[in-house]
């Protein structure tokens, strides 16, 4: 009996149709050997094309699924004039025409408990500077290249007037890398590109923190928003990045007698689960009872945070306090780590009460706190007392 296939439209997010083949009656999937009904192309058009460009797109992308379809029809119904090698060659050559911004897409969907927001800011460039597809045939080293140069003179998407900060240009590359990775991995790229390119090398920025007399300045300082004065302290104390305060509910809290208070969450950026213990002090800023268990479970601990006013909260805060430094909320959590160590706490266990991953993070705070020794050590002399 012969097979049927059909080129057949599947509609899908983004006012897309993906293109598949139907085959009747299925058929063994070249990959794995399963029989199935549907092969996927990586082939999308737009379902309601207006403009020239979107048409052309449309009638090209379905050229080319026609033509993979024929292709199968003879594969599967007259396989003796295609050779192992042949077929081989065939399938490359199909995988060479899948969009690698839409594959990077399907992978970054895929990281919505995981950093998910700077992928999606890096997929905002790749769409700018692909026109917002690039066949898989046409990524190269040099393209690559171009793509890395282009992150680091275009403006920023946030503020349209400066350029890309260095360090969200790395970032950016990195995840492209990591997509370009996992194509290879997949099998779908078959050349090790992620390998060929370099990333860009991070900028050393200077880390600013808060004193402690900084910190009491604070605390007796009025600010606009109690709340964002206590979740900034909060930070100050624990450590804790603002996104997991924001979303922070109060049966992540617990009190253990003879123990103290422990926060145990999952951290928004690299998705680890954290027990972390937390002082009496820091506990205080949430205005819990003194059982959290006592509190409404579900109900968020710092509720009613808005990150769009928080900003410009902080910076009128800070400079009402006379605090000339330049401190936004993430600088609290610099604040803790730079003052534990300063204070005699091993990297070890600050690193462990971040929640990073990689030690060599950690020692970033550690040429801060080496500089206020050195400053420390330099007020003192003797040598030029009058005589």
């Amino acid at each position: 009996m012969a097979t049927k296939v059909k080129l057949r439209q599947k509609s899908i997010s983004k006012g897309r149709k993906s293109l598949y083949l139907d085959f009747y009656p299925p058929v063994p999937n070249l990959k794995t050997g399963n029989t199935t009904r549907r092969e996927f192309l990586g082939l999308y058009i737009t379902e309601k094309a207006k403009s020239a460009i979107d048409k052309q797109h449309n009638t090209e992308t379905l050229q080319i699924a026609e033509k993979i379809r024929q292709k199968r029809e003879n594969q599967y119904n007259k396989p003796e004039i295609y050779n192992e090698y042949e077929q081989e060659r065939l399938r490359i050559r199909e995988l060479g025409n899948r969009d690698f911004v839409e594959y990077y897409r399907e992978l970054a969907e895929k990281r919505k408990s995981s950093n998910y927001d700077n992928w999606m800011s890096a997929l905002k460039y790749l769409e700018t500077f692909t026109g917002g597809s690039l066949r898989l045939t046409d990524l190269n080293e040099r393209y690559l290249e171009d793509f890395k140069e282009y992150l680091l003179i275009t403006k920023s998407n946030k503020t349209q007037k400066s350029t890309l900060s260095i360090n969200s240009a790395v970032s950016y590359f990195n995840k492209i890398k990591a997509t370009l990775k996992q194509a290879f991995k997949d099998g779908i790229l078959q050349t090790d590109l992620n390998s060929k390119v370099t990333s860009i090398k991070y900028e050393e920025t200077r880390r600013e923190y808060l004193t402690l007399d900084e910190l009491q300045i604070l605390l007796d300082t009025h600010c606009e928003t109690e709340l964002v004065k206590r979740a900034a302290l909060f930070s100050a104390l624990t450590g804790i990045r603002f996104v997991d305060i924001e979303k922070m509910i109060w049966s992540e809290i617990e009190y253990i007698h003879g123990q103290g208070y422990f926060v145990k969450y999952k951290q928004k950026k690299t998705d680890g689960v954290e027990t972390q213990p937390i002082s009496a002090e820091a506990y205080g800023f949430t205005n819990g009872t003194d059982n959290p268990n006592e509190m409404p479970q579900m109900n968020k601990v710092f509720d009613g945070l808005n990150y769009s006013s928080l900003h410009r909260q902080v910076k009128k805060w800070i400079t009402d306090a006379g605090i000339t430094k330049k401190i936004s909320f993430h600088n609290f959590r610099h604040t803790f780590a730079t003052l534990q160590l300063f204070h005699g706490t091993d990297i070890y266990t600050v690193s462990k009460m971040l929640g990073h991953k990689n030690l060599q993070t950690t020692q970033i705070y550690t040429k801060v706190v080496d500089e206020a020794k050195i400053a420390a050590a330099n007020r003192i002399q003797i040598g030029k007392s009058e005589k």
